[in-house]
C-alpha cells in the first residue's frame, strides 16, 4: 500500500523535517520512502521546548490536510459534480486521496510527543493537557488503520470535503 501512496509518505516526512526547521531542531537524517520499515523517517535531535516537539509531531497531519484538499478540490468539482474529469483531474484526486491517507502521525510520533511533553520538567500543564486527546487520536488512527480507516479518512479529505464545501457555499448564493 505504500508504494502505491508514496506521495503521502513523501508529503508526510516533507511535513515533519518543515516543523523541524520552523523550530530550529537539527535534522540528522531523512528518507523520504524506501521500501522498507519504516517507509520514511526523519532523523532529528530532541526539540529543545515541548511545543515544539508537538509541532514536529502533528506537523504531518496539518500539511497533508491542506495540500490534499488544495490539489483534490479543483478536481473534485469536474469529477463528482458534472462526470466530466479530464485525466489530470483524477491524478490530482489520487495525488490528494494518497497524502490525505498518510496525513495521521505514526505511533512512533505519538511515543516521542508524549515523552518530551509528558516527562519534561518545564512543560505547561495546558500543553500536557491537550497532549492527551493528540495522542489518543493517533493511537486510534494507528488501529483504525488496519480496517482500512486511512482510506476512508483519505477520500473524506479528498472527495468529501471539497464536495459539502461547494454545496455549503451553494446555499448560501
Amino acid at each position: 500500500m505504500a508504494l502505491i501512496t508514496f506521495p503521502g509518505v513523501v508529503v508526510h516526512e516533507f511535513a515533519h523535517q518543515l516543523f523541524c526547521r520552523l523550530c530550529g531542531v537539527a535534522i540528522f537524517d531523512v528518507k523520504y520512502f524506501q521500501m522498507a520499515d519504516p517507509v520514511g523517517y526523519v532523523e532529528h535531535e530532541p526539540a529543545k521546548k515541548p511545543a515544539h516537539q508537538l509541532l514536529i509531531s502533528v506537523g504531518p497531519f496539518i500539511v497533508n490536510n491542506i495540500l490534499a484538499l488544495a490539489l483534490a478540490f479543483p478536481a473534485a468539482i469536474p469529477v463528482f459534480m458534472f462526470n466530466d474529469g479530464s485525466l489530470f483531474d483524477y491524478l490530482l484526486l489520487y495525488l490528494g486521496l494518497s497524502i490525505a491517507m498518510h496525513a495521521f502521525p505514526s505511533t512512533g510520533d505519538a511515543k516521542v510527543m508524549w515523552n518530551t511533553i509528558w516527562h519534561g520538567e518545564d512543560t505547561p500543564l495546558w500543553l500536557k493537557i491537550i497532549t492527551v486527546p493528540i495522542t489518543g487520536l493517533i493511537y486510534a488512527g494507528a488501529i483504525g488503520s488496519m480496517f482500512w480507516l486511512d482510506l476512508a479518512y483519505g477520500m473524506g479529505v479528498a472527495f468529501g470535503l471539497p464536495i459539502l464545501i461547494v454545496k455549503f457555499f451553494s446555499q448560501l448564493m
